[in-house]
């Protein structure tokens, strides 16, 4: 994202918390988000692909709202000021195709309005067909594996180079050209970490009844499309539904959390770009120092790039009214591994906390063959981190990263468990305790990152010479 076109959010945030009554907010919110949805969208070399797959966002989201909304004995009641909205907004989208130099707001010339109309007509149809379900059981596993299914074969670089070509094809161009990294879908991510956050909700009673352009705003809420926070339904939903006016206490409080996001995303990071750990320059140091400076460089620039995004996320969010969650504190300066990850990414790590690590932990203590607990420990832990790992991207780089993570959460556990009869000896000696605080802070710190090798590198030989150099061998 430019800075102009954070620039323009922040325009369009002020505006809709001065001058939109609420009664007009949360269609405001789903259109606005809706446009940046599209506006957003990375180019794609395969035609009109970067109109298909925000498009593609909408369709699953209408979709599973479909199939999530709550039980009612009356028939379906959908809002036609939402309907409408929907379809004047892809009007919007797809007219200017035929305006000359007026086009586009999408990257490329978008489809046919007619490809488009046909689409629309077949998104609503399967919509009303998921709402006959009437959120069965059964029919609610069936959505979450297939948002799972998309999401695997999204990030497996084998089956997304068969789907490109497969798209190619479809489009007329050479499949023999295609490749995983063309299929660059604007916050896919988090939209279905949302949608799987939602279904799961359903399942287990404690989603909140949504309208069909709250859960819009919800899933694609602009601030937080590109990098998060992973908001909870119910949260969010409140701050959504409540009351809402543009305070002078708000615009400055929000303005100055927006600042600093500007400042450490496109002052601090992309300067730390320059000399950040790289594919190419990994090769090109001479010297473990310089090795070193390169992989410090790169954990300050993905700090500063990514909580960066996060700031500038919770200020337009002010805003507008709404409290994001944070997901970023200090981590660089946590005393070991379960600290940081307490403050890095708060909202993944909740997330799969919620909706992996507890539950498999609950399985593995109820085993009716009893496990040693350090063992469960060990597999709860392992498996979460490596999925984490995964969430990113599945390569042997991203497995070698949440693998590292996973056995430095394991080691941290048994040692805390091992020095837990000895604390009383730090409470009673204040500089000691601030002595192992601080070395606490150094070793986590070199220990994150150490790892941050598999996470800047393209493959895995290069992670491992790079690794090995840095001890100067």
């Amino acid at each position: 994202m430019t800075l102009g076109g954070l620039l323009l959010f922040g325009v369009v945030a002020i505006s809709l918390g001065l001058w939109f009554p609420q009664r007009w907010r949360v269609s405001a919110l789903a259109a606005v988000s809706t446009l940046a949805l599209f506006a957003l969208q990375p180019t794609v070399p395969i035609r009109h692909w970067d109109f298909w797959l925000p498009t593609l966002t909408l369709a699953l989201t209408v979709c599973v709202w479909a199939a999530i909304r709550p039980l009612r004995p009356e028939p379906l009641r959908i809002s036609p000021l939402a309907v409408s909205l929907f379809i004047f907004t892809f009007f919007i989208l797809t007219l200017p195709r035929y305006l000359g130099p007026l086009c586009c707001l999408t990257r490329s010339r978008p489809p046919d309005i007619w490809f488009v109309a046909l689409a629309l007509i077949a998104i609503a149809a399967l919509a009303y067909g998921l709402t006959r379900l009437n959120a069965s059981p059964r029919a609610l596993w069936v959505v979450l594996l297939l948002l799972l299914a998309l999401f695997i074969v999204w990030k497996v670089e084998p089956l997304a180079r068969g789907i490109s070509a497969g798209l190619r094809a479809l489009a007329g161009q050479d499949p023999s050209l295609a490749a995983a990294s063309e299929l660059r879908w604007l916050g896919f991510s988090y939209v279905a970490f949302r949608l799987l956050h939602t279904v799961r909700d359903r399942m287990t009673g404690k989603l909140p009844a949504l309208t069909l352009t709250e859960f819009i705003t919800y899933v694609i809420f602009f601030p937080t499309l590109t990098a998060g926070p992973i908001d909870r339904a119910d949260r969010f939903i409140k701050d959504l539904r409540q009351s809402y006016a543009l305070s002078a206490f708000t615009a400055r409080d929000g303005g100055q959390r927006l600042a600093l996001g500007l400042f450490k995303k496109f002052v601090l990071a992309d300067s730390l770009a320059f000399f950040a750990l790289n594919g190419v320059n990994a090769t090109q140091a001479t010297s473990p120092l310089w090795l070193w400076i390169l992989l410090y460089a790169y954990a300050f620039r993905l700090y500063f790039d990514f909580s960066g995004y996060t700031d500038i996320a919770l200020g337009l969010g002010q805003w507008l009214g709404f409290k994001l969650p944070e997901n970023f504190d200090r981590p660089y300066l946590k005393p070991n591994l379960t600290a940081f990850w307490n403050s890095w990414h708060i909202t993944l790590a909740q997330w799969f906390r919620a909706y992996f690590f507890n539950p498999f932990t609950r399985a593995l203590r109820n085993s009716p063959r009893e496990l040693p607990p350090a063992l469960i420990i060990f597999l709860t832990q392992f498996s979460t981190m490596l999925l984490i790992g995964l969430w990113h991207s599945v390569t042997w780089n991203f497995v070698i990263w949440g693998a590292w993570h996973g056995v430095g959460l394991f080691i941290h556990n048994r040692y805390l468990d091992f020095m837990r009869p000895r604390l009383p000896l730090f409470d009673s000696r204040p500089r000691l305790k601030q002595a192992a605080h601080i070395l606490g802070v150094l070793l986590t710190f070199h220990y994150v990152t150490l790892g941050w090798v598999w996470f800047a590198l393209p493959d895995v030989t290069l992670a491992a010479k790079t690794f090995i150099r840095l001890w100067g061998i």
